[in-house]
């Protein structure tokens, strides 16, 4: 039998970590998380790290492993991640990796383009412009000098703008220039499986977790990180809007609702994302998971 990853994507708070679990008991897999906001220790109730119990029902690799104060991108993830799957298929032919980013698991199961390397000395200058003129003035500088990344890229996300930036600063050549080029092939097959549901329910649950995590204490979390709010971890929906709160720009339920919208966006963007792949295998998010593990053994045989 061939090396086959299971990947399991959907916007957040939709399931994907309760399914991965089920789906790693019943075919004795492993867990490889991609969700790049639970990278980091110092952050988990903003980012919905896996209950204990949850994390304690199936071996669970990149949670929690790296602190915000290290620097970590999506290419040390992908070699990282490459590494560790090469260790658990051998000793299981079935793997399986769950998450939300869509970067990261396209870095995994496609590769990323290659970028040269630039002066750090320009993301330091991108950062404290971004800090003193806010992410527009990074905008415009964007379109002037890539509107192809421009008119795709996530304009509200300053690292992935500031992250273009460079490239096309440090390079003098477009960033979109550098993309789409050949990529090393996998060693393992991939099955795709999503989890989807009407908006309205999406938009409610993700209101509800929000809800959640203010009462498990998301305020105090976020008050603790705040002396480093400049770091590039934390500049993420859950904790920049709390930010916002403590420098007295936002009151504090003006705070959470712009999580519940920020978050609710992000969903919006993870699921044009994810869409775009057609070989994915979409379930509605109450599915027995039963069902998606006969797709997915019946899948596997036919491979």
């Amino acid at each position: 039998m061939n090396n086959t990853l299971i990947t399991i994507v959907g916007p957040t708070a939709i399931g994907k970590t309760a399914l991965s679990i089920q789906l790693a008991q019943a075919f004795n897999a492993e867990i490889i998380s991609c969700d790049s906001r639970q990278f980091f220790k110092e952050m988990t109730i903003g980012t919905a790290v896996p209950e204990p119990e949850e994390l304690n029902s199936a071996k669970h690799h990149f949670i929690q492993n790296r602190s915000i104060f290290e620097a970590y991108n999506v290419g040390e993830f992908e070699r990282d991640a490459l590494a560790k799957l090469d260790t658990l298929f051998t000793k299981n032919k079935i793997q399986v990796m769950v998450g939300g980013s869509g970067l990261y698991v396209d870095a995994v199961l496609k590769g990323l383009d290659y970028f040269p390397e630039v002066d750090i000395k320009i993301r330091e200058n991108l950062t404290k412009k971004l800090e003193k003129e806010g992410i527009e003035v990074l905008q415009k500088q964007l379109k002037k000098l890539d509107l192809e990344t421009y008119n795709v890229i996530a304009l509200d996300n300053p690292h992935r703008v500031m992250r273009a930036l460079e490239v096309c600063i440090g390079s003098g050549t477009p960033y979109s220039t550098f993309k789409n080029k050949p990529k090393k092939p996998r060693n393992f097959n991939v099955i795709k499986i999503g989890l989807k549901a009407d908006r309205e329910i999406i938009y409610n649950r993700i209101n509800k977790r929000v809800d959640l995590m203010i009462a498990n204490g998301l305020l105090e979390e976020a008050k603790a990180l705040y002396p480093n709010k400049a770091l590039n971890a934390l500049q993420t929906v859950g904790y920049r809007e709390l930010f916002s709160y403590f420098d007295g720009d936002f009151t504090k339920e003006f705070a959470i609702s712009e999580i519940k919208k920020n978050t609710r966006r992000f969903a919006k963007r993870q699921l044009t994302w994810f869409k775009r792949d057609n070989n994915t295998l979409w379930f509605d998010y109450k599915t027995n998971p039963n069902q998606i593990i006969e797709t997915i053994t019946n899948t596997i045989s036919k491979n």
